[in-house]
């Protein structure tokens, strides 16, 4: 159903570059543990390495927050440890709210992600007419365009940010507290408006325009899922020759 590429479009990219996003985070800590031996000094290394995503991530909580009105508390770029062993990259203190406010907030990192992806993707690395002559088959113009683009003026800078802001820009476990009760009433008001006949007016109207939607968003996505294929390869090889080389590996 043509209504439904884009929902299903935004779910193909989306689960990728979850996993690709834990796979290069452990991979490179892993890297930085056997050469520093130290937990302490890799936390501060890796933390320093995804500090623009970190800080348009809190700040992006923050501005939603006084947007919405939603009382905020401290703001930290800092690391720190967590007790579940994970590792916090920063924070900003919220209050509770309502939950569209609520899942708005938590929303917000994924929201201005996307944004500066989109920004760097079409004003700066001109990747629309990659798009196009991948979309119509034409993969070795498609291919010569990608080898052309670290031509690009500031190509390196341009890259580094996509990785390290969409690297970063999920939203984590605590800024989705609210998304189960929120799609639970939207949920709801669809089947009520199913139930009062508004189906096919839905269908006809409003889920193209959402389709349209998820299907750019799924696009941004892709982008940074490759972006993360593209460097998680030569990160666990050279986390490999080290384990070989110091005798030392981390799982």
């Amino acid at each position: 159903m043509t209504q439904l590429d884009g929902l299903f479009w935004f779910v193909i990219m989306l689960l990728p570059l979850i996993f690709l996003q834990r796979l290069l985070h452990r991979e490179i800590q892993a890297v930085f543990l056997i050469l520093t031996r130290d937990g302490t000094l890799t936390m501060g290394i890796f933390s320093l390495i995804f500090l623009p995503g970190v800080f348009l991530h809190e700040l992006s909580h923050f501005l939603m927050a006084k947007l919405l009105r939603v009382p905020t508390g401290r703001f930290s770029i800092l690391p720190r440890p967590l007790p579940d062993g994970r590792l916090q990259l920063g924070y900003v203190e919220t209050a509770r709210a309502d939950i569209v406010r609520d899942s708005l907030i938590g929303a917000a990192p994924l929201i201005a992600g996307t944004v500066v992806v989109a920004y760097v993707a079409i004003y700066r690395l001109d990747m629309r007419v990659l798009w196009d002559t991948l979309r119509n088959g034409q993969f070795n113009l498609f291919w010569l365009g990608i080898v052309s683009l670290p031509r690009v003026s500031d190509f390196y800078l341009w890259f580094y940010l996509t990785f390290a802001v969409s690297s970063t820009m999920t939203p984590s476990e605590s800024d989705r507290h609210a998304w189960l009760n929120l799609a639970l009433a939207v949920g709801l008001l669809f089947a009520v408006a199913l139930l009062v006949g508004a189906g096919p007016w839905m269908l006809s109207n409003v889920a193209p325009l959402v389709s349209e939607f998820l299907s750019s968003v799924a696009v941004i996505f892709g982008l940074s899922a490759a972006v993360h294929a593209v460097l998680v390869l030569p990160i666990a090889l050279i986390h490999k020759l080290l384990a070989r080389v110091t005798g030392v590996d981390i799982k």
